[in-house]
């Protein structure tokens, strides 16, 4: 079975073509235009994706080696996302099924990054726990099947995505700069400064109080002392973001008595997270899943690997549906 995948949901327009749920090849075009203004801007993100969305199907498809008449069926992002982006993606998806005369279907972007964890050799089996983590969402998720999960807590406020960007933006970091405080802590201690940890109830997350404490920390100390000790900041202001994940992950695993783990999203590629989780899964005998690094960021590969369950099920959509900008897990 050839499936064509779309993913279209933000500011990356990826196409990945799939044999029998097995991603041939995954392309995806990042637009470096949002980086002159701090942050995504809607309008020229959906604007991009028009002039990317054929161009890199064309690739995808001369990669795969699989001719577009040899296609079963088309996949896209239904949501959540950007409304003018989701419109691109699924607009392109509805006019090559009609096209092909071939069936059409939906998926949940944020459904589609949980299942990601099952796009590796070794896959985590049904059920477990998964954290997802991005720059638009932090959530706990029980996976019990790849069509029912439960989200068991997320965030109050800012995904810790967003926090990592805008703490960046504050330290003269480019857009997107969470990757750049991960480089930059490498170099860091950790432990130099200290930065509140929100207490939130059950499984829920907050990262209003530690960023709006960054910003005073940097307004007390000035340009020169942030310069001087940059590598130590962002070492510290890092530890602050990644705790509560640590804390909470942890707190659900004990209390469902799960022992699978699964790591996703696109703060899963964050090199402090992953060693943190390698080492709580070692010390408390879990088994840890996080899945490649292009598999972590926004990609169409999930949407299609998501697809392949929906194809097995013959849950195909109609053309009239409308995407769900504000989708949820389990809807």
């Amino acid at each position: 079975m050839n499936l064509l995948a779309i993913e279209s949901s933000c500011d990356d327009t990826s196409v990945s073509i799939l044999k029998d749920g097995n991603p041939i090849s995954n392309v995806v075009s990042s637009q470096v235009i949002h980086s002159n203004f701090g942050g995504v801007v809607p309008e020229m993100a959906s604007r991009e994706h028009q002039k990317n969305i054929i161009h890199v199907t064309k690739l995808a498809l001369d990669q795969s080696g699989i001719d577009l008449l040899a296609i079963d069926a088309i996949a896209f992002t239904n949501g959540p996302g950007l409304p003018g982006s989701l419109m691109v993606g699924s607009s392109f998806a509805k006019g090559l099924s009609l096209g092909l005369n071939i069936p059409l279907i939906a998926v949940n972007h944020m459904e589609a990054h949980i299942l990601a964890l099952l796009l590796g050799e070794k896959n985590p089996d049904f059920p477990f726990l998964c954290l997802v983590v991005s720059g638009g969402h932090t959530m706990v998720v029980k996976v019990d099947d790849w069509n029912r999960m439960e989200v068991l807590g997320s965030t109050r406020d800012d995904a810790v995505g967003e926090a990592f960007d805008k703490c960046a933006k504050l330290l003269g970091f480019d857009y997107p700069g969470g990757r750049q405080i991960d480089e930059t802590a490498k170099q860091g201690n950790p432990n130099a400064f200290d930065f509140p940890i929100a207490q939130m109830p059950g499984y829920q997350f907050s990262y209003s109080g530690v960023k709006t404490s960054f910003l005073y920390f940097l307004k007390e100390k000035g340009p020169d002392f942030i310069q001087k000790n940059l590598a130590d900041v962002c070492a510290s202001i890092q530890k602050a973001l990644l705790a509560p994940l640590f804390i909470k992950t942890k707190m659900a695993m004990t209390e469902l008595g799960i022992n699978q783990i699964g790591i996703t999203g696109g703060v899963a590629a964050n090199s402090a997270l992953r060693e943190g989780f390698k080492e709580l899964a070692e010390k408390n005998r879990w088994i840890l899943y996080v899945p490649d690094f292009q598999y972590c960021t926004d990609n169409a590969a999930m949407i299609g690997k998501a697809a392949m369950f929906k194809w097995q099920a013959k849950d195909f959509c109609k053309f009239d549906l409308q995407t769900e900008p504000r989708l949820k897990i389990g809807q």
